[in-house]
This record gives structure tokens, sequence and C-alpha cells, in this order.
């Protein structure tokens, strides 16, 4: 694939076009151990090169140093890039302290340090993290909803959100994005989300769309060893025999790779795409890479066109996968739908 080749679509009902495929940004901070600094940055603008438009972000990523990280691309490309963050996850000097707040007060504090920290004074796309039931979205979509009218926010998203909650949500204000982890490993949003998500024309951006790097076929062996900054040490996918059995699925898509002469990352972000036309759906998946070359091979995924022999034998993977998608499932989606 060469540059400025991938295809766009709409962000929401009346969002810019973006590439079909955008970059989470946050492993290039936190989360998968150390990072090479000026390998981040020489892939954010190789992204940009390839035509990634859409650069995702959160303000707990470091504790606000992803979106520091990312404050200099930002301002050298503001015109060029559609810029997405969320708030909604408290952290404090406590490694092990986590709260979600979504009321109004915490929102407007939120905003002013995202902004600060970006070096912006407008978010595209401004993302609720995860929702707190306690918080009526009256309140709490509708703070959002402020931010647009004082013009700090472009249009408003939604992460780890059921299909009622989205429609809730949706006739407080427009949603244009809800922002979940999809996969040939984690299909739980489909059973009410992705509904309802192509009935309001709401964009889906898939995160972990790679599956936390699993997909790629890395854990082939299921004995890679994890550094100790690396979170997915505590993943119940990536454990004992969890790790096993979730390796072992992994070869109709080595075998599909090889037929297209691809990799398994590309094969799973091709299923991705595939997928949301089943369902009528546009999608954006943001898988993240620290490495230029991952990129361009993640990119690459745009041009892959799975037979429906392929699909079918791609289909039921995720009914075998071995472990919970977090060790705490609590805040997600699927926690509420049981």
């Amino acid at each position: 694939m060469t540059e400025n080749t991938l295809p766009t679509v709409q962000l929401g009902a009346d969002g810019p076009q973006v590439g079909v495929q955008g970059l989470g940004c946050m492993g290039m901070s936190e989360f998968y151990g150390e990072t090479d600094e000026m390998a981040a940055h020489d892939t954010l603008h190789t992204a940009l090169d390839a035509g990634v438009t859409l650069f995702d972000t959160a303000d707990i990523y470091g504790r606000g140093a992803n979106e520091e990280f990312l404050a200099s691309f930002v301002g050298t490309n503001r015109d060029r890039i559609t810029l997405a963050t969320k708030f909604a996850i408290e952290r404090s000097d406590d490694p092990e302290y986590r709260a979600v707040r979504n009321d109004a007060a915490y929102i407007k504090q939120a905003v002013e340090a995202s902004l600060r920290r970006l070096g912006t004074d407008v978010i595209d796309l401004y993302y609720m993290h995860r929702h707190d039931p306690k918080v009526p979205f009256a309140e709490s979509v509708g703070a959002m909803a402020e931010l647009i009218k004082e013009g700090k926010v472009k249009q408003l998203g939604l992460s780890e959100v059921t299909g009622p909650e989205l429609r809730e949500a949706h006739a407080v204000h427009p949603i244009a994005a809800l922002q979940s982890e999809w996969s040939l490993f984690s299909r739980d949003l489909e059973r009410s989300a992705v509904p309802a998500a192509a009935e309001l024309g709401v964009t889906l951006v898939p995160y972990s769309p790679l599956g936390r790097g699993f997909l790629t076929g890395a854990f082939a062996d299921a004995g890679k060893e994890l550094g100790k900054d690396d979170f997915r040490q505590y993943q119940p996918r990536f454990t004992g025999d969890n790790a096993k059995n979730n390796a072992a699925l992994l070869e109709p898509v080595r075998r599909i790779a090889e037929a297209h002469g691809a990799t398994p990352a590309q094969v799973a972000l091709a299923w991705v795409h595939q997928r949301a036309q089943v369902h009528g759906l546009t999608v954006v998946p943001i898988p993240g890479t620290r490495k230029p070359a991952r990129l361009l091979e993640n990119v690459g995924a745009a041009r892959i066109v799975l037979t429906a022999e392929e699909l079918a034998e791609l289909e039921p993977i995720a009914g075998k996968v071995a472990g919970d998608r977090y060790p705490d499932m609590s805040s997600t989606a699927a926690a509420r739908e049981k």
C-alpha cells in the first residue's frame, strides 16, 4: 500500500471524512512496556502519510502524558487530523486506584485539562471513556453537549456502553462514535450495541481489533515473556492454560493469511471491516502500534477482501476464546448485559 491510499468514511452523521483506519496512541506512553519516543513520533507521521487521520488518546494514558506527547504532532498537523480523547476514568498517585466519574463538574474540569495538555483549543471527538450507571445521561451527555456549544468539542462519543444505553444517550444529544472492543476474539458488543449503532448512524471505532496483539501471532507459542510494565501479564487471555488455548485458535488465521500473502494481523483487521459491512455499520478500527513498519502493515489490511468461505472459517473463533477481556469486567458494557 502506497502513501495516502486509505479510503475515507464519514465520522458520525455529520462529521469529517476520516481514513477507514485510525491509530490508537495509548501504548506510546504506558501499558506495553518501554517506548522508543523517536520511533513513536515517526509512527505518527508515517500514519498521516499513509492516510490515517483519526488519532485516539485519553486523559488516563500515562496520567496525561500521552496527550502531552501528542501535542507537538497535533500543533504541526492540526488541520490534517481528527483528534479524539476521553474522560471518565480518574487516577491518583496510588497505582491501584481507579474511579469512574461522569458528573458534570468533573467533565468541565477534565476537558480543560485535556485541551491544555494537547495544546489545542478544540477536541474533534470527545468520549466518555466509561459509563457510571449512577449518573443519568441527562447530566453527563448534557454536560458534554454544553462543551459543543462552548466551542471546546465538535462531536461526542461513548465507550463500552450497551445498545439501550447508546439509544438513551443519543436522545440527549447525537452521538457520533461508539468505541468498544471488537475483534475475532471479542464480539460481545454484537449483542445490542452493534444493532443500535447501525440504527442510529453511529460510527463504530473498535479498540484492540488485534486482541491486544494476540491476533498478530506474536503469542502463537503461548510462551512469549511479557515485561514487568506490560499490563497484558494480568489479562486472563494471556495467562496459563488460557493462553495455550487461545494460541491454538490462530491456526485458521495464519492459514488464511498465507493464502492472501498477508499477515495474521491484516486478516484480523480485514475481518473487522467486513463484519461491519454485514451489520450495515461505518467502522474505523484503531489498532495501536509504536513502530512505523507495523503501522504500514496494519494499513495494508484495507486492501484485503476475505471470501465467504474464509469468513465462515473464522466465525467460531470468538466462542472458543478462554478468559475475559479484563481481570475486572465490572465497568464494561458486557457486565451490564449479563
